[in-house]
């Protein structure tokens, strides 16, 4: 198309490497060929689509069949691409970019890109375009919307480029957490929670960096996008705990307390299933799947994408999320936040093995007994006997999550010895943190009926 010849750019690109689209395409394209070739044989000439041009990250996929299809594959097939649509734009006119992928390595090369081909990212906008119940959302932490990013050319009036805008480091430092700050109280309100809001912060956090040619620091070195997206992931880190922890102020709770409802709230699209109910849903699976085996081998917890999980403990100021085995496992690119019943043996020095499962069982009962024979093997262990009380956790979640568990296990007299007699509940931390996980944990979850019943019995032990 001539330069700046069109008003609106609205464009849906490939997901990075989310659907290997061609060759999905060839279930189609078989049939198409068949009826209609006589008159577009000039398209149609090959027994199957054309692949080796398609713009999608797919060594991951097919490293045999596309060695070349890495990530600065995408990158500069996208910078190509969207710098085309740019030229075509007019240098007033809007364009709208459409994405969705659930690894941050997805969005930075998509973002990457963008910047490169001239446009400003002025805004994003989650729109809800993804059935629940579609094949792809099965078992997976697939988004529950597209984002719209909105973004107009880095052009002067003659259409030309501007190149020589740079950028001061800590003035655009300075300017994020502002820009987050109006931003995710106020998406938060309109119902977007999660990782869809953390995703739709990009676009007015990326205006801010994307309106200058280059940003440089202070000795006059260029900042990498992917260096301000670690900022941005940091303020939204710290704006999302204000609103987790309302009224309270979230720098008094340990990291480990701070981890686990930012890891619960980025969770909290309703796609953030917890580790076991994914097992039972992947169990027709193929047992060569490497992810899908460990989520068979996990007594729940919450999963996360590795590099998303540890982006998050960084912006709370976790500086190694390897360190923090207590409460995080990590498997390859997989990060699981642990489920509550797996903590046994760090809350009350049990052995890993006799941990209680944490799954449902049947009956009631039958769940009761288990939890009171765990309970038990803990009192003989840890001395503590039917008159005393467990050794109170270090930290505030983990005296949450031990009353949790006596609340499970039906030992309403060692959990009210532990709350009233070693004074656990009269910190006022410990009741704000137990509410704050009572919105966050999965309706269904065993972690959220645990902690309700302990929340019920707050006035009846005078509180």
């Amino acid at each position: 198309m001539p330069d700046d010849s069109v008003q609106l750019l609205f464009t849906d690109p490939p997901y990075y490497n989310a659907i290997p689209y061609a060759d999905i395409s060839d279930f189609f394209y078989v049939w198409l060929r068949r009826c209609v070739l006589p008159f577009h044989d000039d398209i149609l000439s090959s027994p199957l689509t054309p692949k080796e041009e398609e713009i999608c990250e797919m060594a991951g996929w097919d490293p045999v069949r596309y060695p070349h299809k890495d990530k600065a594959f995408f990158e500069n097939g996208m910078t190509e691409a969207l710098t085309n649509a740019r030229l075509a734009l007019q240098p007033n006119g809007v364009g709208v970019i459409v994405f969705a992928h659930k690894t941050t390595d997805g969005w930075e090369a998509l973002l990457q890109a963008m910047v490169e081909a001239g446009f400003i990212v002025t805004a994003s906008w989650p729109i809800d375009t993804e059935m629940a119940s579609r094949l792809r959302a099965k078992a997976s932490a697939a988004l529950g919307s597209s984002v719209h990013l909105v973004c107009r050319p880095r052009e002067n009036a003659d259409g030309s480029l501007r190149t020589e805008e740079v950028g001061d480091w800590r003035e655009v430092l300075a300017e994020l957490p502002k820009r987050i700050h109006q931003w995710l109280p106020r998406l938060a309100n309109e119902g977007v929670v999660g990782a869809d809001a953390i995703f739709a912060c990009l676009g007015p956090a990326l205006e801010i960096f994307s309106r200058y040619s280059r940003v440089e620091k202070a000795s006059g070195e260029r900042v990498s996008l992917r260096d301000y997206l670690e900022q941005v992931w940091a303020a939204v880190s710290q704006e999302a705990l204000k609103l987790v922890f309302e009224k309270a102020d979230a720098s008094g709770f340990e990291e480990d307390a701070r981890l686990t409802a930012m890891w619960l709230w980025t969770l909290g699209t309703g796609n953030g299933k917890d580790a076991a109910d994914s097992a039972d849903d992947d169990s027709d699976e193929s047992d060569d799947d490497e992810s899908t085996t460990t989520k068979k081998k996990s007594n729940g917890g919450f999963a996360l994408e590795y590099d998303a999980a540890r982006k998050i403990a960084q912006g709370l100021g976790v500086k190694n999320l390897e360190r923090m085995t207590d409460v995080v496992e990590i498997a390859g690119d997989v990060a699981r936040l642990l489920a509550v019943s797996e903590r046994t043996k760090a809350l009350f020095g049990k052995d890993q093995a006799d941990a209680p499962t944490g799954k449902r069982k049947k009956k009631d009962k039958q769940m009761k007994l288990a939890f009171a024979e765990e309970i038990e093997q803990a009192e003989a262990e840890g001395g503590w006997g039917e008159k005393g009380a467990p050794k109170v956790g270090t930290t505030t979640l983990d005296r949450v999550h031990q009353s949790m568990i006596l609340f499970a296990a039906g030992r309403s007299e060692a959990m009210k010895r532990f709350l009233v007699e070693e004074g656990v509940g009269r910190d006022g931390r410990f009741w704000t943190l137990a509410d704050c996980l009572s919105k966050l944990y999965p309706p269904k979850s065993d972690e959220k009926r645990w902690v309700d019943g302990l929340l019920a019995r707050k006035k009846g032990l005078g509180f």
